[in-house]
C-alpha cells in the first residue's frame, strides 16, 4: 500500500470525524505516475475520493441509526449487514480522469472551451496577475476597472503592462472583477488572508442545534427497496424519498460534489439566476445527474418558490461568495448546510470571489509548480475537485451524524484556499534535498545521490570518494 495516500486518507478522515476502523475497507489501485507535478496532487485526488466512499458505505452501513446506534430508518438492522466488509476501490485511473473531467468531455465530439482568452496570466510592471474572466460580467467588470474599451488580448495586456499586480488586483476586484497578483509562497505566508487561512483547519463541521432532521419530517422511515438493492444509494430517503439537495453552486467545486451527491442517490436540484446561467460546457459536465431551474430569488413569485424549495430540502449547498446570500434567509432548523467558498468567509479576503486558478496564483502554488519567472499550474484544477469530494463526504458525514444523535442543524464550511492550504503543507512531497548528501575528495565537495539500496546495519554510504580518473594503479588494494 502506498503509506503516503493511506496517510493523507487518515487525515481527511480524521478531520471529518470518521470511525478509524473504516479506513482498512479503502484499496487503491490503477495505473501509477498520473497527474504529476512538484506538489502531491495525486495524493490529494486520491485521498479525497477516497473518503467520499468511505462516507457513504459508512452512511450505507448506519442509515438511520438513532443516539446509541438505535436503529430509526431505512433498511432496519439488515442495512449495517448489508454492507459489512463493503471495499472503496479508489482506481488512479478513474480518479485522475475525473479530476480533468472537463477536458475528456465532447459534446457530439465538440471539445469544450476551457478557459476565455483574457482568463490567463499577464506581465505587470512588477511581476504577474492571473485573471478570471469566463464569464461575461467578470469580463466586463475585468476591463472597465482597467479601462479598456475593446475585448482583445493586446489591449489588455498594455493596459496590465503599465500597473503593478496589486494595483491591478485591487482595481480589479473593485470593479467586480477576478485577479490576483502572483506570489510566493512565503509573501502568501505572511499576507494577511493567508495567515487567517494557516490558523483554520481543512474544513469545519459544527452543529448549530438540536433540531430534528428535515428528512423525517415527510413522513414515515421506511426501507424503499431493501436488500442487496439498496447498496446502490447511500442518499434514499424515508419512505423511498431520496434526500433532497438544493444546488446553489457554480463552476466546478460545488458543483462536483453535489454531482457526487447525485450518484448516491440525491434528489438534486440546481438553481441559478436567470440572467447568468452556468456556461454551457460547464453545464455539462457537473450538473450530469441533477434537475436544473432557473429562478429570479428577487422577484415575489421567485423568492416564494424558493422559500417551499428549502422549507422541504435535507440538504443545502452554496458556493458564492460568502454573505451574497444572506439576505435570503437559507438556514432553516434541523437542515445541512455547506458552504463552499474561495478564500473563506474570514479575514480581510473574505467577501471576494475567487476560482481555483487565482487561488494557485495567490497562495504560492503556482510559482511553485513553475517559478516566479514563469508561473505554472497543477496537472488539474485539483483544489476545485478535491474541495468538491470533501464538500459531498462532509455532508454524507453529517447526515450519518445527525441519524446517530438523533438530529441537529450542521454547517460544514469549506474554501479553496484551506484545500490549498492542505496540499502544500500536509501532504509529504518529494524533496531531492532529502536525498541528497556531500563528500569530500580529490575531485573537491560533491553533491551526489544517496544509495537506495539500504537495510538494517547496511552501509549509509561509499567508503571512498571517487578520485582523478585513471589515476589509480592497476593492481588490487
Amino acid at each position: 500500500m502506498d503509506m503516503t495516500v493511506r496517510d493523507a486518507t487518515e487525515r481527511i478522515w480524521a478531520v471529518l470525524g470518521g470511525d478509524p476502523a473504516l479506513l482498512d475497507r479503502v484499496t487503491y489501485e490503477g495505473p501509477s505516475g498520473l497527474l504529476p507535478a512538484r506538489l502531491p496532487a495525486m495524493d490529494l485526488a486520491r485521498a479525497t475520493v477516497a473518503v467520499a466512499g468511505l462516507a457513504a458505505v459508512e452512511r450505507l452501513g448506519g442509515q438511520g441509526a438513532g443516539p446509541g446506534g438505535a436503529r430509526t430508518g431505512p433498511g432496519g438492522g439488515g442495512a449495517r449487514a448489508g454492507v459489512e466488509g463493503t471495499r472503496v476501490r479508489v482506481d488512479d485511473g478513474a480518479v485522475a480522469t475525473a479530476f480533468v473531467s472537463e477536458r475528456h468531455l465532447r459534446i457530439d465530439g465538440r471539445a469544450p472551451v476551457a478557459f476565455a482568452p483574457l482568463s490567463r496570466f499577464w506581465r505587470a510592471s512588477d511581476g504577474w496577475v492571473r485573471t478570471h474572466a469566463n464569464y461575461p460580467h467578470h469580463r466586463a467588470a475585468l476591463l472597465a476597472a482597467l479601462g479598456v474599451r475593446e475585448e482583445s488580448v493586446e489591449a489588455l495586456e498594455a493596459a496590465i503592462g503599465e500597473r503593478t499586480a496589486v494595483e491591478v488586483e485591487t482595481a480589479v476586484y473593485a470593479a467586480g472583477g477576478l485577479a490576483v497578483a502572483l506570489r510566493t509562497p512565503e509573501e502568501w505566508a505572511g499576507h494577511a488572508q493567508g495567515r487567517e487561512v494557516a490558523a483554520r483547519p481543512l474544513l469545519t463541521c459544527e452543529r448549530l442545534d438540536d433540531a430534528a432532521p428535515r428528512r423525517f419530517a415527510g413522513g414515515e422511515a421506511g426501507s424503499a427497496a431493501g436488500g442487496p438493492a439498496s447498496l446502490g444509494g447511500a442518499l434514499a430517503g424515508p419512505g423511498g424519498r431520496p434526500l433532497r439537495v438544493l444546488d446553489l453552486t457554480r463552476v466546478i467545486a460545488g458543483p462536483v460534489g453535489t454531482r457526487t451527491l447525485a450518484l448516491l442517490g440525491a434528489d438534486v436540484l440546481r438553481v441559478d439566476p436567470p440572467g447568468n446561467p452556468e456556461l454551457p460546457d460547464q453545464h455539462a459536465d457537473t450538473d450530469i445527474g441533477k434537475r436544473t431551474a432557473a429562478l429570479d430569488l428577487t422577484s415575489r413569485s421567485g423568492r416564494r418558490t424558493f422559500d417551499e424549495l428549502l422549507d422541504a430540502a435535507d440538504v443545502l449547498v452554496t458556493g458564492y461568495r460568502p454573505g451574497a446570500l444572506d439576505r435570503f434567509g437559507l438556514h432553516r432548523p434541523g437542515l445541512v448546510i455547506a458552504r463552499l467558498s474561495a478564500w473563506g468567509d474570514y479575514g480581510p479576503w473574505g467577501d471576494r470571489r475567487g476560482f481555483d486558478s487565482l487561488v494557485q496564483a495567490a497562495t504560492g502554488i503556482a510559482v511553485t509548480e513553475g517559478s516566479a519567472e514563469r508561473p505554472g499550474a497543477l496537472p488539474a484544477q485539483a483544489l476545485d475537485h478535491g474541495s468538491g469530494y470533501l464538500l459531498a463526504a462532509a455532508v454524507l458525514r453529517s447526515l450519518t451524524e445527525q441519524d446517530r444523535e438523533g438530529g441537529g442543524t450542521r454547517l460544514v464550511r469549506l474554501a479553496l484556499a484551506q484545500t490549498g492550504h492542505w496540499l502544500t503543507t500536509a501532504l509529504p512531497r518529494y524533496d531531492p534535498e532529502r536525498y541528497l548528501t556531500e563528500t569530500d575528495g580529490p575531485l573537491g565537495r560533491l553533491r551526489h545521490a544517496r544509495s537506495p539500496v539500504t537495510y538494517d546495519g547496511g552501509p549509509a554510504g561509499w567508503s571512498r570518494p571517487p578520485g582523478a580518473a585513471g589515476a589509480d594503479a592497476p593492481v588490487w588494494s
